[in-house]
């Protein structure tokens, strides 16, 4: 995990995007404000003119400032340390105290008597307005940057122990399954090493990114149905209503797995006679709609704590963003949980943290 930690770290920007909507509001809100205040002072002269004039010109500077960090913005990522955000209040108040010069020097070209302060005092103002909110502004997106990388680890440390971690119950249950098939059935023993293989690899984390596509995690989910098959026999049936789906749809690796896991272990392993579990999947527009459901046991299952599904929600939320839910609880006779799951993953790189 250090490895990983160390990644998300360079990887982790220090500035924010000036590119992205956001921020692009943000400094127009921060300049609306500003003249918001300054036109309701109780000094201040100023009527409804000249509010609408001061608000045009700094939401234009706002405007200017934020297309000049954009543009900045790769060239500012190259130095050291924390000197990005000195470039940027740099920007920031150069391109204000330039934009005063020339608003005052336009003024008096076209003796429009807008300013009525003298051009130094102007000049300097504006400056100084700039210099104290960029500070602040950058400061705040300096912390939410922290904040952010902070709830990154977090996160990925969430996903490595569930990568990491094998029940000891299903890994004894698969070896002594592999033990008595080996003189009885050495094909299906073979087959079951396989199974337990891939499912080892991918929990314990083949590939650094650990993502991986819809049609890879559903391979894992028959793999491990398929050990589960032979240890339960006829008492599992599986029901899968999965056709039309992109199978080349991105998806972080060992979601579904984990549910599948516990409709066995806590729908169909408690019942004498067993019970199916069902897989449903749809493609609505750009959302992928995705069910698992198992009968409900007569009593709680030894064991269930209910942190898988809780973690299954907290790496949706992370990778896929707002739009995504989980939603689970029982329906009739049988435990439902329902996946929402927007089509592009909103981290590109899939459990980077």
């Amino acid at each position: 995990m250090p490895d990983h930690t160390a990644k998300s770290a360079q990887s982790h920007s220090p500035l924010p995007d000036f590119c992205s909507l956001p921020v692009i509001s943000a400094l127009l809100v921060v300049g609306a404000l500003c003249v918001t205040l300054a036109w309701l002072a109780p000094e201040s002269t100023r009527g409804l003119r000249g509010y609408s004039v001061g608000m045009l010109f700094v939401e234009w500077l706002a405007m200017v400032i934020g297309v000049a960090l954009c543009k900045l913005r790769p060239w500012l990522l190259r130095l050291p340390g924390l000197l990005p955000y000195a470039g940027v209040w740099l920007v920031m108040v150069l391109i204000v105290t330039v934009g005063s010069m020339l608003a005052q020097w336009m003024d008096a070209m076209l003796q429009m008597q807008l300013i009525l302060s003298p051009s130094l005092a102007f000049v300097r103002d504006n400056a100084l307005i700039a210099a104290l909110l960029g500070a602040a502004m950058l400061r705040y997106f300096y912390v939410l940057a922290e904040w952010q990388a902070r709830l990154a680890a977090v996160a990925h440390a969430k996903v490595e122990a569930l990568q990491a971690r094998i029940r000891p119950h299903f890994l004894f249950n698969s070896m002594n399954t592999v033990a008595a098939l080996v003189r009885v059935d050495p094909v299906a023993a073979e087959r079951t090493v396989e199974n337990l293989s891939e499912l080892f690899r991918a929990a314990l984390g083949q590939h650094d990114t650990h993502s991986g596509t819809l049609g890879e995690e559903l391979q894992l989910v028959d793999r491990y149905l398929a050990i589960e098959q032979l240890r339960l026999g006829e008492r599992l049936r599986v029901r899968r209503e999965l056709d039309d789906l992109p199978l080349d749809a991105p998806l972080p690796v060992l979601l579904l797995q984990p549910l599948v896991e516990n409709a066995v272990r806590h729908g169909v392993q408690p019942l004498r006679e067993g019970g199916e579990v069902i897989l449903r999947g749809v493609r609505d527009a750009d959302m992928l709609l995705i069910e698992i459901s198992n009968p409900l046991a007569d009593g709680p299952a030894i064991g269930g704590s209910g942190h898988g599904l809780n973690n299954v929600r907290q790496r949706v939320a992370y990778h896929y963003g707002p739009r995504a839910g989980v939603e689970a609880g029982p329906q009739g006779d049988r435990f439902v949980v329902r996946l929402r799951l927007p089509m592009e993953v909103r981290h590109a790189r899939a459990d980077r943290r």
